[in-house]
């Protein structure tokens, strides 16, 4: 065998792994709208986390119409969907969407952790300050789902906060967000309607502790005034299926979706270095 045979040979052996097309075009759709959710001025993010609380708060609705109907969280789940496609087709912000997208523009060096932050901190608070309105409204206009209000609030506060309870939080995290990566490995609209659909069953039917879906539940149980638990309960419940929605979201998936293309933000942040 000849020297240079030999040395194509071993070339071949270290040469990296061909990139993958779909999942390079999946990276730039992630990485550009990533960089405009993070961009978006203080107006712009304010109300689409606004409408975010009320996308899913309607899909709560649906979800306590079907229980109470039918006392079956599993079709209550498939209701709760509604809230998911409201999400995807209006475009508007859902604090648990944000665990993917934006925080590829960030590890790109598209934009900075400060702005990463602040959507994270405006869309939390927008989402749960427009579910707790919606919650009065199903609540005010549908007082015979009180009962069923209770019992869906009162099966999260009563989860209370340890190991089974944020394992529920971190599930929650990584289905949102693989719901986000399956969304964005197209642009056609029919096919993400079905990750819309099939996630939102998932999560509402499983039960998984969801911070903002399960706190418009609790929110429905407390505007009736006779929930067995208080705010300070729900604040509690908060900040633990935060905590377990980040882990789950940001640390088992986003993390090892990145390192799929290792090559391409290596590129990236040499680029702004």
């Amino acid at each position: 065998m000849s020297e240079a045979h030999r040395n194509a040979e071993r070339a071949e052996q270290v040469a990296p792994e061909r990139p993958e097309p779909e999942l390079e075009e999946a990276f730039d759709r992630l990485a550009d709208e990533g960089q405009t959710r993070l961009a978006r001025p203080w107006p712009s993010l304010i109300a689409t986390a606004l409408l975010g609380g009320i996308d899913v708060g309607t899909g709560v609705l649906a979800y306590l119409l079907v229980e109470h109907a039918t006392g079956q969280p599993l079709l209550a789940g498939l209701a709760f969907s509604i809230g998911f496609v409201a999400l995807l087709l209006a475009r508007s912000e859902l604090f648990t969407e944000n665990f993917l997208v934006p925080v590829t523009a960030v590890v790109t060096r598209r934009n900075s952790f400060g702005s990463l932050i602040r959507l994270w901190a405006v869309t939390l608070v927008g989402n749960l300050v427009s579910g707790w309105l919606l919650a009065w409204l199903i609540v005010t206009g549908l007082p015979q789902l009180r009962e069923t209000a209770i019992d869906s609030g009162s099966y999260y506060a009563d989860l209370g906060i340890n190991l089974r309870s944020f394992v529920l939080a971190v599930l929650a995290g990584m289905v949102i967000t693989l719901m986000t990566r399956m969304q964005h490995a197209t642009e056609n609209l029919g096919v993400r309607l079905v990750p819309a659909l099939l996630f939102g069953a998932l999560l509402a039917g499983g039960q998984l502790f969801h911070s903002i879906l399960d706190s418009i539940l609790m929110f429905c149980a407390l505007v009736t005034g006779k929930a067995p638990f208080g705010y300070l309960d729900w604040l509690g419940a908060l900040g633990w299926a935060v905590l377990g929605n980040v882990v789950g979201g940001v640390g088992l998936v986003a993390f090892l979706r990145l390192v799929r293309v290792e090559h391409r933000l290596l590129r990236e942040r040499a680029e702004r270095s």
